[in-house]
């Protein structure tokens, strides 16, 4: 299965191809998260060689990676800002 971004999917953020499985997912439950690939494969019912292909994705493109989890970092930040410190009712 290829490695494919497309804006409305996920944000642009690559995944594997036909699935909403972004390769940063991937790559966080078995580098983050010390899961074997076959397991992955099995909780998120693709092949071993889907899994690869998306950490292969990971090392290659680390700088495109670390982009997104900063992007998706500053938002959630700001989404905890407007939820802890809600704007007074005029």
């Amino acid at each position: 299965m290829p490695i494919r971004s497309d804006d409305d999917i996920l944000g642009g953020e690559p995944r594997l191809a036909g699935t909403r499985i972004g390769v940063r997912h991937v790559a966080e439950m078995v580098v983050d998260g010390n899961t074997s690939p076959a397991h992955v494969a099995d909780q998120l019912d693709v092949s071993l060689s889907d899994v690869y292909e998306a950490l292969a994705y990971y090392y290659a493109h680390s700088t495109e990676i670390r982009e997104f989890e900063r992007a998706n970092e500053t938002a959630r930040n700001r989404v905890r800002e407007q939820t802890l410190h809600p704007k007074d009712a005029a």
